[in-house]
């Protein structure tokens, strides 16, 4: 399988993976706060918050 197959393939697993996480992390009570360029910041109502970096509509590889 050359590279750009590859790439392609990976690109669409990590595209997927955004919505997943968005939709999981939403039933599990977090709320997006803001977004400002390639970074989310995500909070519990408890007060715990979490910055998503992204890259369009993919995660980095190394947040899935």
């Amino acid at each position: 399988m050359n590279e750009y197959i590859k790439q392609r393939k990976l690109n669409k697993i990590l595209k997927d993976s955004v919505s997943l996480i968005h939709t999981l992390m939403t039933k599990c009570g977090w709320v997006k706060d803001r977004q400002k360029g390639s970074h989310q910041i995500w909070y519990l109502p408890k007060g715990n918050r979490l910055s998503i970096h992204t890259f369009g509509n993919m995660e980095k590889e190394y947040q899935v």
